[in-house]
């Protein structure tokens, strides 16, 4: 989790959406963010597309956010979830990579599974011998069902926060979710839901 997520909330986007500004004219103002958000960004990429992928992604991440830090609108949302949506974009272009690696978790016994992908994907999920089952059933979901699903299981992300990274309504982004968690208690034959957050949609 990101320290600044888990510091909390208002004054955090306060802080970002400044350091974003002000980086239009000091541009090293913008490693403030890089420093309070690349961990983040990495382990959420990590968990995605696994650790050989996950470097590139995040630096390509926090480059892609630099360069396009003008068009960045606070209005429209906090710093955070516009990150983690230039990184799911990213992970887009990757879905290949992203398939091989949950169907290499897949093939993985349980207690060899990637600790921070099982646990933090599948900690709602009561069976723990479940890995290789879930990642296979994350591989068979809908490439926009899984951004849903795995930025709020994976970056702890609100439903409104994901309807801005992924530039959705509300709307759309609890019916995605609520697909996802249909389809992986069908495939796991599990009756406790896969992860939710304590807010609804508006």
């Amino acid at each position: 989790m990101d320290v600044s997520h888990a510091s909390g909330g208002a004054a955090s986007a306060v802080v970002d959406a400044a350091a974003i500004a002000e980086s239009w004219h000091e541009p090293e103002r913008f490693t403030e963010l890089f420093h309070r958000h690349y961990q983040g960004v990495h382990g959420y990429v990590a968990r995605r597309v696994g650790p050989d992928a996950a470097d590139d992604i995040a630096a390509e991440t926090f480059l892609a956010a630099f360069r396009q830090r003008r068009r960045f609108d606070p209005d429209r949302g906090a710093v955070r979830p516009w990150l983690y949506g230039i990184a799911t974009n990213l992970i887009g272009l990757h879905r290949r990579s992203e398939i091989r690696f949950y169907r290499a978790l897949a093939r993985t016994p349980a207690q060899d599974v990637v600790e921070s992908h099982e646990e933090r994907a599948a900690d709602r999920v009561s069976a723990a011998s479940s890995g290789g089952e879930l990642a296979r059933a994350l591989s068979r979901l809908s490439p926009g069902d899984r951004d849903v699903l795995l930025l709020i299981a994976l970056a702890d992300l609100t439903y409104e926060e994901v309807a801005q990274a992924l530039d959705l309504k509300q709307g759309t982004v609890a019916s995605r979710l609520n697909r996802a968690r249909r389809k992986l208690r069908a495939a796991l034959g599990e009756t406790t839901p896969l992860p939710t957050t304590e807010e609804s949609p508006a």
